[in-house]
């Protein structure tokens, strides 16, 4: 990402250009390039995650001594451990701890306000997931070695420089040379000056290696520094390694977001999926509520036409049964679950079925609501099955309520 000096001191029609790389999963590039980030659209949204780079002089490496403790209390704690070591509020800035050595923690800072504008940019030009990383710890680790890089804005005179000292230890500078011819002076310059003592290593753009190479002979410090072409893979190997994801603190802004362009074809379709299907669901209720609406006009049509003077009740269906079973009594027909029916009924099951066989005897028989209760003596064994089998011929239902206590009813 450019420094916010060189969003800052851009011509207002012009932003800085960023540099990026499309890379596989195995860290193939498939894409590499510099354009506006507003012009990124389609690379960002081809991304399943998005790593920023932060440029060095927005992100400040501070080595704090911190006790164990948990990484919540660790978390609640930093503000009040970085608080004398900056210049602004810690409220104002977003904390990322880097592992324990020796008993102290790198911790990186970043302002918030800067690092969730950029975030919330990227989101909204369709990325699934971001991480921002402090860039001067993406550079190669040398223990004996200082790795270095420069950032030249395209649309400024801004170079930002990113120094790594260490290998949780790095620094970052925004520089502004006096004049565009003499940018690789001042900036190596500025460089042997911060790494006085050390060998540098320092990556560039394979066009800008000859301007910093005359410069290095100039200064006399071309066998300190050694010059190397800048290539995407050194940058991927560097970030996998980082522990700092400075989008992390912005809370789930930062973190995974659901892809709503990618699927807008299959939501559509589902919603008009269950469109038809509410649509068919409420025919389908409507056509059955007509069909039940006819059948019980003609159940109300017939029960007049039969009992033309009798009030209708809510149950046409058992009102006519229970005066079909009227009509039977007062023409002396028993009904199917009259005592006698039953009685009679479940006689001649009983002897059809312990014919020629001891069985238990009946010790009482009950009728109370259209149900003939029979009780049997505890001795011997009744024949259960066949006498159901009998009774369910004449459509009458046997239902043992213990043991030796039987119900019978009709089962019409």
């Amino acid at each position: 990402m450019p420094s916010k000096a060189a969003a800052e001191n851009a011509p207002p029609e012009t932003a800085p250009e960023c540099r990026f790389a499309l890379a596989s999963d195995g860290g193939a590039i498939e894409r590499e390039g510099a354009a506006t980030l507003d012009l990124l659209e389609g690379v960002i949204s081809a991304a399943q995650k998005v790593i920023l780079l932060l440029a060095a002089s927005d992100v400040n490496l501070l080595q704090v001594q911190v006790p164990p403790i948990s990484a919540s209390r660790l978390k609640a704690a930093l503000p009040n451990l970085v608080e004398e070591q900056l210049m602004s509020d810690p409220a104002e800035c977003i904390l990322a701890a880097g592992p324990s050595i020796d008993g102290k923690r790198t911790v990186a800072v970043v302002n918030r306000a800067w690092l969730e504008k950029n975030v919330q940019r990227v989101l909204a030009l369709g990325a699934r997931s971001v991480v921002a990383l402090p860039l001067q710890l993406c550079l190669p680790y040398q223990p004996d070695t200082v790795s270095a890089a420069f950032a030249e804005s395209g649309v400024s005179m801004d170079v930002d420089l990113a120094l790594r000292t260490g290998d949780q230890e790095g620094i970052g500078l925004a520089l502004l040379p006096a004049k565009p011819e003499t940018t690789a002076h001042e900036a190596l310059q500025t460089l042997a000056a911060m790494a006085p003592h050390q060998a540098i290593a320092l990556y560039l753009p394979q066009e800008r290696i000859p301007a910093y190479q005359a410069a290095a002979e100039a200064l006399q410090q071309d066998e300190r520094i050694a010059l190397f072409p800048d290539s995407w893979p050194r940058w991927i190997a560097g970030a996998k390694g980082s522990p700092f994801n400075l989008a992390a603190g912005l809370g789930t802004s930062g973190g995974p977001s659901l892809h709503l362009r990618a699927w807008r074809w299959p939501l559509a379709l589902a919603g008009l999926v269950l469109l038809v299907n509410i649509a068919g669901m409420n025919i389908e209720w409507l056509r059955l509520k007509r069909e039940a609406g006819e059948l019980r006009a003609g159940m109300t049509q017939v029960f007049r036409s039969v009992y033309p003077k009798e009030p209708l009740t809510s149950d046409p269906v058992l009102q006519m049964r229970r005066n079909i079973s009227i009509a039977r009594q007062r023409a002396g027909l028993p009904a199917s679950d009259d005592f006698l029916a039953l009685a009679s009924a479940f006689g001649d099951a009983w002897q059809a079925a312990t014919q020629g066989r001891t069985a238990s005897g009946i010790a009482s028989l009950d009728y109370s609501e259209r149900v003939l209760q029979v009780t049997l003596k505890p001795e011997g064994e009744a024949p259960l099955e066949q006498i159901r089998a009998a009774l369910e011929a004449r459509k009458l239902s046997l239902t043992p309520k213990t043991a030796n206590v039987w119900q019978i009813r009709s089962s019409k």
